[in-house]
């Protein structure tokens, strides 16, 4: 009986086009990750600048009524504790406004992202 006839083996290539090719390909590959994260910092960063701006023009306005506000607690406190006691008060109602405040945008930053 014939032997079948086996088809003749592809040559090898050598080793060192294989580890170039293998080089160029994961070049090629982490080229496109990269591309990949700028496009998306790039939509995040586009997405939150409209509001960025309207908070910083919200905070400035908010400071000069803040500021009255205060000056206006200080000085309804004065009258009952002094003016260094209704200054101090202030200070602490205010702080613990503000931290609240910070608290609340914060967590509503990082569901939102």
């Amino acid at each position: 009986m014939l032997k079948p006839v086996e088809p003749p083996s592809p040559p090898e290539r050598p080793i060192g086009e294989l580890v170039h090719e293998l080089v160029e390909e994961g070049k090629a590959y982490a080229r496109a990750e990269v591309g990949l994260v700028q496009a998306i910092a790039t939509a995040k960063a586009k997405a939150l600048a409209v509001p960025a701006a309207l908070l910083a023009v919200a905070l400035f306005m908010a400071m000069a009524a803040l500021t009255a506000l205060a000056v206006g607690v200080v000085l309804a406190l004065a009258k009952f504790v002094g003016p260094l006691a209704a200054g101090f008060l202030g200070m602490l109602i205010f702080a613990a406004a503000a931290g609240s405040l910070a608290w609340v945008a914060i967590e509503r930053a990082r569901r939102s992202l």
